[in-house]
């Protein structure tokens, strides 16, 4: 069953991840259009070396682009729903724990505003 994927916005209309994804050169995007398609193919079963699951419910889509190491950290809702929430580059070999904290805010605030 093929999953849906989206952008999380902010209350004032803005789309981090679309704006990171805008910053980054032409053929990371498209590698990133690849990863999203087979997360969107597989789901939950997609697994390292492009997903990872992080903590409360976080995983993060890895892909490598001209920037280095590159994540998008996303969020499963439903049974068929993906909600992307943020997205960086890599620097260390953990995921920042700014980032998994902005991310964890993002889909209480998403799965808050949703009910």
């Amino acid at each position: 069953m093929p999953y849906t994927t989206e952008f999380f916005t902010t209350s004032s209309g803005r789309s981090p991840v679309e704006e990171f994804l805008d910053s980054l050169d032409l053929r990371t995007r498209q590698k990133f259009l690849y990863t999203r398609s087979l997360l969107e193919e597989f789901g939950v079963k997609l697994s390292m070396p492009f997903c990872k699951y992080l903590q409360s419910d976080i995983y993060e889509l890895r892909f490598t682009g001209r920037e280095g190491a590159l994540r998008v950290l996303y969020f499963f809702i439903k049974d068929d729903s993906i909600v992307f929430t943020n997205g960086f580059l890599k620097k260390t070999r953990k995921a920042p724990r700014k980032e998994i904290e902005l991310a964890i805010n993002r889909r209480k605030t998403f799965l808050e505003e949703s009910l």
